[in-house]
C-alpha cells in the first residue's frame, strides 16, 4: 500500500501522498522534501507568485522522465486552490493560483518541482508588471552572462528602469523591471526588442537578438519572447529539475560579481542559508511606466 500523511499549513490540511517518493534521483530528494522546502521558503516565495497564473512542470516519476507541463487547473484541485480563468485562442483555460503556504505544499505534493509564472496578474492579464530579459550562454559560460548582464543593467540604468538580477538555476541569469501595468505584452515586448537591439549593437562579438541559433555565431542571444500573453518565466526560488535541485535565486548586484557566482549557486540544499535576507530588499516595488523611457530610447537609437 502507498503511504500518505497530513500537514496543516496556513489553515489547511495538505495530504501528502507517497511522501517517500525520490524525485531527485542523483540526490535521494523526495516529494516530502520538496514539500517541506515549499513550506520553509513560502514568505520569500510568495509575494512572486500572488494573483499570477502558474504553468506547473510536474515529475511524478522523477525528473529523469518526462515532465507534464500543467496549465489547467484539475477538478480534483481541492476548493481552497485559488484559480484563474484566462483567455486562450478558441476559449479559455483556468491556471492555478499559489496564494497562499497550502498552496504551495499541495503543488508539491503533485509533483511540481518548477513553478512558472506569468509576467502579468489574472486581473489584467494583457498588461505586464514585469519586464524580463533572458540571459543564457550558448555554452555554459557563465563569464560571459554576466558580463552581458551588467551591460544589460547600464543601458537600463540610461533609461531609468531600475533592474533586479535572478540567477535561473540552469545555465543563465533573468534581468527584469518593474512596470506599471499601462503598457500591454505588444508595447513592452517591442520596447524589449528595441533595447536588446541596442546593447546587441554596442556589443556585436558577444551579444545578439538572432532567434536562429545557426546566426548567432556563438553569440549569447537577448531572449525577450517572454515578454508576451500567455508566456511564463522561473518563478523566484523555484527549485529546477536538474541534479543537485538547484533553485532560481535572487541575487543583488553586488553577489553578481563574485567570480564563484554561477547559475547554479544555490540548491534546494542550502538556499536556507540566505532566507533570512533578501538581495531584493531595496528593490523599486513601484512599477516603471515606459513612456520617457521610450523617449531615451528612441534617442539613443537615432
Amino acid at each position: 500500500m502507498s503511504s500518505s500523511t497530513e500537514v496543516r499549513v496556513s489553515g489547511h490540511t495538505v495530504r501528502i501522498t507517497r511522501p517517500e517518493k525520490v524525485l531527485f534521483p542523483q540526490d535521494g530528494i523526495t516529494k516530502a522534501d520538496l514539500v517541506a522546502y515549499h513550506r520553509a521558503v513560502a514568505a520569500r516565495m510568495l509575494p512572486h507568485l500572488r494573483g499570477r497564473p502558474l504553468m506547473l512542470e510536474r515529475y511524478p516519476d522523477g525528473i529523469d522522465h518526462r515532465p507534464l507541463m500543467q496549465k489547467n487547473a484539475p477538478d480534483y484541485f481541492p476548493d481552497w486552490i485559488e484559480r484563474a480563468e484566462v483567455g486562450k485562442t478558441g476559449g479559455t483555460v483556468v491556471h492555478a493560483l499559489a496564494d497562499n503556504a497550502a498552496a504551495l505544499a499541495y503543488l508539491a505534493n503533485q509533483a511540481s518541482v518548477t513553478l512558472h509564472r506569468w509576467l502579468s496578474k489574472a486581473d489584467r492579464p494583457d498588461h505586464p508588471d514585469r519586464m524580463v530579459f533572458d540571459l543564457d550562454p550558448p555554452g555554459d559560460d557563465f563569464p560571459v552572462v554576466r558580463d552581458a548582464a551588467f551591460a544589460l543593467r547600464d543601458l537600463l540604468d540610461e533609461l531609468e528602469l531600475r533592474a533586479t538580477v535572478m540567477a535561473t538555476g540552469s545555465r543563465g541569469l533573468h534581468i527584469a523591471v518593474a512596470l506599471d501595468r499601462r503598457a500591454d505584452f505588444d508595447t513592452v515586448r517591442a520596447f524589449a526588442h528595441d533595447t536588446a537591439e541596442v546593447l546587441a549593437a554596442r556589443h556585436p562579438d558577444t551579444l545578439t537578438t538572432a532567434p536562429r541559433k545557426q546566426a548567432r555565431g556563438g553569440r549569447l542571444y537577448l531572449d525577450v519572447q517572454r515578454n508576451a500573453y500567455a508566456q511564463t518565466a522561473v518563478a523566484p526560488y523555484a527549485v529546477r529539475a536538474r541534479p543537485g535541485a538547484p533553485v532560481a535565486a535572487p541575487l543583488s548586484w553586488d553577489e553578481l560579481s563574485d567570480a564563484g557566482m554561477n547559475a547554479r549557486r544555490w540548491t534546494l540544499a542550502t538556499i536556507g542559508e540566505r532566507l533570512d535576507d533578501d538581495p531584493w530588499a531595496d528593490a523599486r516595488t513601484r512599477g516603471h511606466g515606459l513612456g520617457a523611457a521610450r523617449r531615451r530610447l528612441d534617442a539613443l537609437r537615432d
